[in-house]
């Protein structure tokens, strides 16, 4: 039978020192990238007063570093090969830091838009190569650390546009793009000093041949990996289907803008626990269990939003937001095991692709045309109905982690 060399060899699984370096580098960095993601919604109205800008075109520099980190995602795993997982990390973030430099140097609007597609390139090197280097180093231990470092992120999310909007109290915006700037050339920094080498070589990560008469039952592999793609996909979808919402659903239940943003702030705290927790759930219930738990609390908890008062909804959101955000650590700590001849870079670098890439094409196209057509209500109800979507793909991907947990079992001596 065949093994998955990132996940059982003995050699792609770092010693427990290199293994927690490895995750505080990774975390870091991840933080870092998904705080550069998330501090445009800070500048926009600033760029929109700066440049007179309409809705539609602030809409569309958004894209432009979202769009670009996923488009590149697989380009940037096959790079990870090449140069080795540290050196593109470190390189991704000095990119990036290099692209919101010429943002704040910019005069005019060209300028800004080739920053922000700078940015978002360096930001596509982060997640599949991080994921990998985190997935070797743990080896099949490593669904609750995925879990963390999935929490990371959401950290810097939280932080970083936190500290961009302080800024703007005190500097142009200009001079807050340099500071955040000068930060990432001290992650990446950081990155190249805490990061051990790749605990798999470069032959490893390509994966062993079967051995004669063990088949790899690469179909089988397939399928399961490409349902993973599909559940990621839709949870992906589902939670900006519900957010993109909630603020309207919570005026009209008589919430002014402060309790808006409360109960925003309520979502994401719960969204970052169950980032941490549900990863590492998922090793004690399974993965099978704990999705289906989490997305049919999803879609519940979406419709008591819908339907409570107020008071009841602002207790609720810190556990929808558990729900809403925790599927995505389990799933993701449940790639390493579908990669495709165990390929763990680019299985990463497609599952990125296809959940970042699907979710930002269907909420202008899909739910976004939804909510114009029926209102908010309704749309958020789709919201719902995506998450449950996912229960009986789940369904019809547990066989193919059975029959993945047979294979990886230790040889007989």
């Amino acid at each position: 039978m065949t093994l998955t060399p990132q996940l059982t060899s003995p050699r792609a699984v770092a010693s427990s020192q290199d293994a927690s370096r490895t995750l505080i580098a990774t975390g870091i960095n991840h933080a870092l990238h998904d705080g550069y993601t998330d501090l445009i919604y800070v500048l926009l109205p600033v760029l929109q007063a700066e440049f007179g800008l309409g809705y539609v075109a602030l809409g569309l520099l958004r894209t432009l570093y979202s769009g670009t980190m996923a488009a590149l995602q697989i380009p940037a795993s096959h790079l990870g090969q090449v140069l080795g997982a540290r050196t593109v990390l470190v390189l991704g973030t000095l990119l990036s830091a290099v692209g919101y430099t010429i943002a704040g140097a910019s005069g005019g609007l060209l300028g800004l838009c080739a920053g922000l597609a700078l940015g978002g390139a360096g930001s596509s090197t982060q997640h599949p190569l991080a994921s990998a280097v985190v997935a070797r180093a743990y080896g099949r231990s490593a669904r609750g650390p995925l879990g963390t470092y999935n929490f990371t992120g959401d950290l810097g999310k939280a932080s970083l546009p936190a500290l961009v909007g302080l800024l703007l109290t005190l500097l142009s915006w200009r001079m807050a793009l340099w500071i955040v700037a000068g930060m990432g050339v001290v992650v990446a920094l950081g990155v190249g000093l805490l990061l051990p080498r790749d605990p798999a070589s470069p032959a490893e990560s390509q994966g062993e041949a079967p051995p004669a008469g063990k088949p790899h039952h690469a179909g089988t592999e397939r399928i399961g990996f490409w349902l993973l793609v599909a559940i990621g996909t839709l949870d992906n979808a589902a939670r900006p289907a519900f957010l993109l919402y909630l603020p309207f659903l919570l005026q009209a239940k008589g919430a002014a803008l402060t309790t808006v943003g409360l109960a925003l702030s309520l979502t994401f705290v719960g969204g970052a626990l169950g980032k941490a927790v549900c990863g590492r759930l998922g090793e004690r219930l399974g993965v099978t269990t704990t999705v289906i738990v989490t997305e049919a609390g999803t879609a519940l908890a979406i419709l008591a939003v819908i339907t409570l008062p107020l008071a009841p909804v602002l207790i609720l959101l810190p556990v929808l937001g558990v729900m809403l955000n925790g599927t995505s650590s389990v799933l993701y700590g449940t790639v390493p095991e579908l990669a495709p001849g165990g390929r763990v870079e680019q299985a990463f670098a497609t599952f990125y692709t296809c959940t970042l890439g699907g979710s930002a094409l269907a909420i202008p196209l899909l739910y976004g045309r939804l909510g114009d057509a029926v209102g908010p209500s309704w749309a958020a109800i789709a919201g719902a109905g995506t998450a449950l979507a996912v229960v009986p793909i789940m369904l019809a991907l547990s066989p193919h982690l059975a029959k993945r947990a047979v294979v990886q079992q230790p040889l007989p001596r």
